[in-house]
C-alpha cells in the first residue's frame, strides 16, 4: 500500500485510535468482568491464583522492521509474553498490550500488528484486555503484560529441581537465531543491491521460528494430561546456557548436559554451515527458541519417554558444588557460561 493511501494516526486521535483497535475484540473468558474501555480492566479468578509477566520490545534492539512483518511482530509479542506464564504451569487467560509510535507509522500498520496479536488470541484463547497508546519518538515500542492463572499447588518456579532430578527440553535450539542470521545476510546484500531478490528459499523452518515462534502449550497440556508435575521450570528465550543457570541459580544445583542429546534441527546447522557458526554454540546461547526447559523426578523417566516423545531428556541435575557443565561424547566437560548474543 502506498503511503498516500495510509491514514495518519493525528487524523483519529487517541481514542478513536484505541476504539478501531478494539471493535473486533470480544470478551469470551469467564473471568474478564471488564476488558477495554474502562481505566483498568477487571479480572476474577475463582479459587486459583494470579500469575502475572510482562515483556517489552524496542525497535532496533528486539526486532527489525526492515524484514518483520508488522503481523508476524504482533504474533511473536504474545508468545513472548504467555511463554513466561505456560513456565510456571499456569493458563494464560489475558493480555494487557501498551504501544509507543512515531509519526512514521500508520493506522493501517496497527491494524497489521493487531491482526497479528488476533490471530495468537484466538490461537491460545485469550483475551486482550486493555493497554496504553502513547507517542515515541524512537520508533515502534511494544509492551505486553500476561495474566494467568493456577490452583497454587500446582505453580511451578525455578526453585524445586533436586539433584538427579532429569533436565528435560521441548523442542529444538538455535533454529530461531539462525533464521535472525539469515535475515540479517539478506539484508545486508538488499542495502548493497536494492534490486536483488532475498535468497530465503528451502529455510522456512528457521525463518518461522524467528519470526513466528509457537509458546508450548501443547507440552504443558500433555504434562497435565499424563499427571507430571515438573519440579523447577523455566522457558528458554536467553539461551540454553543462561537458562539452564538461572534453574540451578534458584534450584541451588549443579547441572550434567549432554551435548550429543541436544535437538538441533538440520537447517540449522545448514545455515550454521554456511556462516561459520557453531550450531552448538547457538543453541546454547541464541535465544528467542520459546522452549521450556524442566526438570522431573528420575522415576518418571520411562513415563516421560513413553508418554512425551516430543520431549528431549537432555541430563539431569546434581549437587551446587558439582557446578554446571556441557558434557561431550569423548567425555570433555566444558562449564556453562551466561554468554548470549549482543545485538
Amino acid at each position: 500500500m502506498k503511503t498516500s493511501e495510509k491514514t495518519a494516526v493525528t487524523t483519529l486521535g487517541e481514542f478513536r485510535l484505541v476504539n478501531r483497535l478494539a471493535k473486533t475484540v470480544e470478551l469470551k473468558q469467564p473471568s474478564t468482568i471488564k476488558g477495554i474501555g474502562d481505566d483498568a480492566a477487571v479480572i476474577r479468578y475463582e479459587k486459583a491464583a494470579t500469575v502475572v509477566s510482562a515483556e517489552l520490545f524496542l525497535e532496533g534492539v528486539h526486532f527489525d522492521l526492515t524484514y518483520t512483518p508488522l503481523k508476524h511482530l504482533g504474533y511473536k509479542l504474545v508468545t513472548a509474553g504467555i511463554s513466561d506464564i505456560y513456565a510456571m504451569n499456569a493458563t494464560p487467560r489475558q493480555i494487557l498490550l501498551s504501544i509507543g509510535l512515531s509519526k512514521r507509522f500508520f493506522v493501517e500498520d496497527l491494524d497489521e500488528l493487531y491482526a497479528g496479536v488476533k490471530i495468537a488470541c484466538e490461537h491460545y484463547g485469550l483475551e486482550l484486555a486493555g493497554g496504553d497508546t502513547t507517542t515515541s519518538l524512537t520508533g515502534l515500542t511494544l509492551h505486553i503484560t500476561a495474566i494467568g492463572e493456577a490452583p497454587e499447588e500446582k505453580i511451578v518456579y525455578r526453585s524445586g529441581g533436586k539433584p538427579t532430578d532429569l533436565l528435560c527440553l521441548t523442542g529444538d535450539l538455535g533454529a530461531a537465531y539462525m533464521g535472525l542470521q539469515l535475515l540479517e545476510r539478506e539484508k545486508r546484500v538488499f542495502e548493497g543491491n536494492p534490486h536483488k531478490q532475498p535468497h530465503l528459499e528451502g529455510y522456512d523452518y528457521i525463518l518461522q521460528r524467528h519470526l513466528k515462534p509457537e509458546a508450548r502449550k501443547d507440552v504443558m497440556e500433555a504434562l497435565a494430561q499424563h499427571h507430571i508435575l515438573p519440579t523447577a521450570m523455566i522457558d528458554v528465550s536467553d539461551g540454553l546456557a543462561s537458562d539452564a543457570l538461572h534453574l540451578c541459580r534458584q534450584s541451588n544445583s549443579g547441572v550434567r548436559i549432554y551435548l550429543e542429546r541436544l535437538p538441533i534441527s538440520s537447517e540449522t546447522f545448514r545455515m550454521a554451515d554456511e556462516i561459520h557458526i557453531d550450531a552448538v554454540t547457538a543453541a546454547l546461547h541464541g535465544g528467542d527458541d520459546y522452549e521450556l526447559l524442566f526438570t522431573v523426578p528420575v522415576t518418571l523417566h520411562d513415563l516421560l519417554r513413553k508418554e512425551l516423545p516430543h520431549v528431549d531428556i537432555i541430563g539431569h541435575l546434581c549437587d551446587a558444588s558439582e557446578g554446571a557443565y556441557l558434557l561431550t561424547p569423548d567425555s570433555q566437560a566444558i562449564e556453562l557460561v551466561a554468554q548470549g548474543w549482543r545485538s
